[in-house]
């Protein structure tokens, strides 16, 4: 016989700051599509008081929840489980209860592979350019690797963070200075930007100078861009401008959420057209 419990599941996003998290929205718009019973909270906590909120989630009710910037490598460490994807990434962004086990997963990376998915079916390829040596990095290049790509070039501003996450990873992800972004571009069949150049407050500076040129790039080149705000970054418009095919970041974020969602609440969503301009409506795009 099924236990039936009359307990409604609680979850939250927890960060610091937390305030400009979409999740809420996200969840909140499934949880009423759906007709589920459940909350879903932003829950600011500070780097300094993180551990104790993490050992009290289940004495505050929560059944789960996901992990934001500047805690996803703090809640890697504190999950007593992790799954494929956080031990190779090395960073938690989902958490939830097994039998009172603190479980964790980095679900980025299968966010950022659904988005292409969903508008550019069968992309792939051998070599892939990734700008951008931070957290989002590693889940993009964790994501290329079970995807194929033999080659990833990883270029960032700090050489020396490249250096260090291409040795985190292996032989295919090889570091190359940043001067040599644009002699990289004609070898590429993925270019994915993980970094927020050419953004100021989250507006395209005017007289910024592209960063990258995509002159030379392959007609059939897959550009991308994990930043969404602006929804078209300098690389998009500049891969737009090129008619070359590209797919903005806002999918990444939607999908992300997906996974958890079904672990808390009981019902895999649908990322779909209604849910995208209910976010992008959100963010004023």
């Amino acid at each position: 016989m099924t236990h039936i419990t009359t307990e409604i599941p609680h979850a939250f996003v927890t960060g610091y700051p937390v305030g400009h998290s979409l999740s809420p929205q996200i969840h909140r718009f499934w949880l009423k599509k759906y007709k589920l019973a459940g909350t879903y909270d932003a829950v600011e906590v500070t780097p300094e008081n993180f551990e104790t909120f993490i050992n009290s989630l289940q004495k505050k009710g929560f059944c789960g929840g996901n992990v934001t910037l500047p805690h996803k490598e703090e809640a890697f460490r504190l999950a007593e489980k992790k799954d494929e994807a956080a031990l190779r990434i090395g960073a938690a962004n989902t958490l939830w209860f097994e039998n009172n086990i603190l479980c964790a997963s980095n679900t980025d990376g299968y966010g950022f592979e659904a988005n292409l998915d969903d508008f550019a079916p069968g992309w792939g390829g051998n070599v892939a350019l990734v700008i951008g040596a931070g957290g989002a990095a590693r889940a993009v290049i964790y994501t290329l690797e079970q995807r194929g790509f033999d080659n990833i070039y990883l270029v960032n501003r700090t050489r020396s963070r490249a250096e260090k996450l291409a040795g985190y990873f292996g032989n295919q992800v090889k570091a190359r200075n940043w001067s040599q972004i644009d002699d990289l571009v004609p070898l590429a069949d993925l270019i994915v930007n993980t970094t927020s150049l050419g953004m100021t407050n989250n507006l395209i500076e005017k007289d910024s100078k592209p960063f990258i040129h995509l002159d030379q790039a392959k007609p059939s080149v897959l550009v991308t861009d994990i930043v969404y705000t602006p929804l078209m970054t300098p690389i998009l418009l500049e891969a737009k401008a090129k008619n070359l095919n590209y797919v903005d970041g806002i999918g990444m974020l939607l999908h992300q959420a997906v996974p958890g969602f079904e672990r808390w609440f009981g019902m895999r969503p649908v990322v779909d057209n209604e849910l995208r301009q209910e976010i992008l409506g959100k963010m004023g795009e």
